[in-house]
């Protein structure tokens, strides 16, 4: 396909997007009908039920990328009339090409441009989840210090901290952090926290949370007392996943935080260097 020919279409597709109010980009079937070379609506209809069929078995909820919506258009002498037709999402879209007729020149196109779009939005909901993750972790990191802290400042040291928060993952986990670490496949010496999904980072510090808020609050000078309270905080917050659900122990271990951190870090540094694959404007320069 010729550069000249790419570009234009490239425009074409671009022009012809939209976006809610949620900033959610899309597009008009009746528009991406004759962007995609389609001169009879019930011809791309086929093509759109194929696209649907294909969405439901992937596992993704149709009326979430195929919304129906009324377009009005001008009829003669003035007149106006109601159709029908549908938002569609940049997914929607690639489905929608997948299942053309790709000896069409703009089907073509369109199945690279779609795919490589939504491709896009998946590395940013990739790395929106992972930063996430990191920032659970430096958080849960500094409350663990905190409550390291109070325990010296209230009981004169600390040195059961660490059996402490074991006990805190017993109550947590209903297995001890070795049983964990086996379970996981987790190296002995590294932190099990490295290796926990989001949701349990948060619930471990929560758990964690109430504790120094209680100790505080109670005047609690036993590292005995402090324990006590510890591991009700971390049952307590057990019993509300289950309840929802979900079986902290039955989740599955997550990549190990410190390297999604180097490889975010990495990734933020060539993006500043503009090594990042793509050609800046010079005005961005």
């Amino acid at each position: 396909m010729k550069t000249e020919i790419i570009r234009a279409l490239t425009t074409d597709f671009e022009n012809s997007s939209y976006r809610t109010d949620e900033e959610i980009e899309f597009w008009l079937a009746r528009d991406l009908q004759h962007l995609l070379g389609y001169s009879k609506w019930d011809n791309f209809k086929n093509v759109i039920l194929k696209a649907k069929t294909t969405c439901e078995v992937s596992g993704h909820n149709i009326p979430e990328h195929f919304p129906d919506v009324g377009k009005t258009i001008k009829m003669p002498q003035g007149a106006e009339k109601e159709i029908d037709d549908l938002m569609l999402t940049r997914y929607a879209c690639y489905l929608i090409a997948q299942n053309g007729d790709s000896k069409k020149e703009a089907i073509a196109f369109a199945q690279t441009y779609f795919a490589i779009q939504t491709r896009k939005a998946e590395l940013i909901e990739q790395h929106i989840l992972e930063n996430e993750r990191v920032i659970a972790r430096r958080k849960l990191t500094q409350t663990e210090k905190e409550l390291s802290n109070v325990i010296f400042e209230q009981t004169g040291g600390d040195k059961n901290f660490g059996l402490i928060r074991s006990k805190g993952d017993q109550a947590l986990f209903n297995h001890s952090t070795q049983q964990m670490k086996d379970k996981w496949d987790v190296v002995k010496s590294k932190p099990l926290a490295d290796f926990i999904p989001t949701i349990l980072l948060k619930a471990k510090d929560f758990a964690t949370e109430i504790t120094i808020y209680n100790a505080k609050d109670k005047l609690m000078q036993t590292e005995t007392a402090i324990s006590n309270e510890h591991i009700t905080n971390n049952e307590t917050v057990r019993n509300t996943l289950i309840s929802r659900g979900i079986t902290p122990e039955n989740l599955s271990p997550e990549e190990e935080v410190k390297k999604i951190e180097r490889k975010l870090t990495k990734e933020k540094n060539q993006a500043l260097r503009g090594n990042d694959g793509f050609k800046r404007d010079e005005n961005e320069q």
